[in-house]
């Protein structure tokens, strides 16, 4: 009997031909992905009734049903499909929007080449974790927890796994939502490790965590065997019950101006591209503090409500 692989699939979503197709073929690099197309929101939420995909990329201003009015509609009927949106310069109040809609995470089209592929493959993964284990907790009614992680991207990745695992428990948000705070708290851990333990570049942030999925890092490897760097620690405390969960990272960095950063996202000033990690972890947590120095942020994630259907 011939066996079949099945493929994940990822439906683009952009109303401008060459940019669906420089999207789709850098997803298509990955033999494990088939990408399916539709010109609008309209005719993607019609192609989803017929068979649903594992994710979506969307680009942002379409004609009939745009990105922002697209996101709603996923978020609404299908809570376990994440939404990567697509955005140009200039968009920055529409980006912050429409992660506060329910988008999973955005990708400047300035970027796609360089992040696009490293976004999408977190994002399976984390859905692949939230769907083998969603039902393990349920009969959790609270913890507290602490942990200390080192200098290991391996062990960050188990550690927004498990978060999930038991966030999904607690039922205090829906299956996108769960994708969403896998996010916010991947995006603090790799900053804790890189910006504040490794003393990182953004620039060499980004390539390291590519070449991570491509077998290795040889710049992060470095850094993790030499002193000051080897010697440093990411500690972690969870607190968790049926109303919140509140999750306390704290680096030995030196820490970093924040407050900047902070005063920038309140005014929707945020630069989408350079200040990405941040603009994700404060729309996607509902409350973000950092310590005086900055190597220590806290985030808590509240009880939702159900997510209305835009008109």
């Amino acid at each position: 009997m011939v066996e079949f692989e099945t493929k994940t699939r990822i439906l683009v979503v952009d109303d401008t031909a060459v940019d669906r197709q420089l999207a789709g073929g850098l997803l298509e690099l990955s033999p494990s992905i088939k990408v399916e197309y539709a010109e609008n929101g309209r005719l993607a939420l019609e192609a989803m009734e017929q068979s649903p995909p594992d994710l979506v990329v969307t680009d942002m201003q379409m004609p009939e049903l745009d990105g922002l009015a697209l996101v709603s509609e996923i978020r609404a009927h299908y809570p376990g499909i994440p939404v990567v949106l697509m955005t140009a310069k200039g968009s920055e109040a529409i980006a912050v929007e429409a992660l506060e809609r329910g988008a999973a995470s955005y990708v400047p089209k300035s970027q796609l080449a360089e992040i696009l592929q490293t976004t999408v493959g977190d994002l399976l993964s984390m859905v692949d974790a939230h769907k083998s284990h969603s039902q393990l907790m349920e009969c959790q009614k609270n913890l507290v927890c602490e942990y200390e992680l080192g200098n290991d991207p391996a062990l960050i990745d188990s550690f927004v796994d498990l978060s999930q695992q038991l966030l999904a428990g607690m039922d205090l948000t829906d299956e996108t939502g769960v994708i969403r705070v896998g996010v916010a708290l991947r995006e603090a851990l790799y900053n804790s490790l890189y910006h504040g333990n490794l003393e990182i570049s953004d620039e060499d942030m980004e390539s390291s965590r590519e070449n991570l999925m491509t077998g290795g890092d040889s710049l992060l490897e470095k850094r993790r065997t030499q002193a000051p760097f080897c010697d440093r620690r990411i500690r972690v405390r969870v607190a968790m019950d049926r109303e919140q969960a509140v999750f306390e990272i704290e680096d030995d960095g030196d820490g970093f101006d924040y407050a900047s950063v902070l005063t920038m996202a309140s005014n929707e000033d945020v630069d989408v591209e350079n200040g990405r990690g941040f603009l994700l972890m404060l729309s996607m947590m509902d409350e973000v503090s950092f310590n005086e120095s900055g190597n220590s942020v806290k985030m808590i994630k509240r009880k939702e409500t159900a997510v209305p259907v835009e008109a």
